[in-house]
């Protein structure tokens, strides 16, 4: 099927499974080195699977709704414990200060609905829950906020995988631009953040 920077994302989603698909989803959501997992594209990829009959959609996607939810919570409690000193961590490979600034940016601007909208931009959904604790955002906001997005996200991103595998015929014939396409526009948020960001300091 699909291969995107030599990474055949399908065979990785097959070889992994429930259990593997579960993992990355809460890890991208509430690991600080999640932003490395390509999640709106497992997720997609895994709802065409599902309609080819790899896997079982009604049970995938309450599972990986809960996974979801459940990153996010221990990425809360994470911020919450390590507080302010995550703004003076110094860079590693599984760190980088930049994604902590932008994601903080993001939330400043949104707000409570920042744990909803994070969710569909890459890299700011691992951060946002993150720095949610930090700020010591009630609990009872962010788990409203935190299960509608998880509904959202992996419902909505599964279920399109899942409507254009049953629709599109030969579709592991396109899968890798889709994936293209995809991974192109979950990250326009950002790039346009980043403009913005350089047009102001000029």
């Amino acid at each position: 099927m699909s291969s995107f920077f030599h990474i055949d994302i399908a065979h990785l989603v097959q070889t992994f499974g429930m259990l593997g698909l579960s993992f990355i989803v809460f890890a991208e959501t509430g690991l600080s080195f999640g932003f490395f997992f390509p999640g709106d594209s497992l997720l997609f990829t895994a709802g065409v699977l599902a309609s080819q009959g790899f896997l079982n959609i009604w049970i995938m996607i309450p599972s990986l709704i809960v996974s979801a939810i459940l990153g996010d919570s221990f990425g809360y409690w994470f911020g919450a414990k390590i507080g302010p000193k995550i703004f003076s961590r110094e860079d590693s490979f599984f760190f980088r200060k930049r994604h902590i600034e932008r994601t903080h940016a993001f939330y400043m601007k949104y707000g409570a609905k920042a744990i909803f909208l994070a969710r569909f931009v890459p890299i700011v959904r691992t951060f946002a829950p993150i720095l949610a604790g930090v700020g010591s955002m009630p609990y009872k906001t962010f788990v409203r906020y935190n299960s509608i997005g998880g509904f959202a996200w992996v419902g909505g991103v599964t279920l399109l995988g899942y409507f254009f595998g049953k629709t599109v015929p030969h579709i592991d014939q396109y899968l890798t631009p889709i994936i293209v396409v995809i991974i192109f526009v979950s990250f326009l948020p950002i790039v346009y953040e980043v403009l913005k960001e350089k047009k102001v300091n000029k």
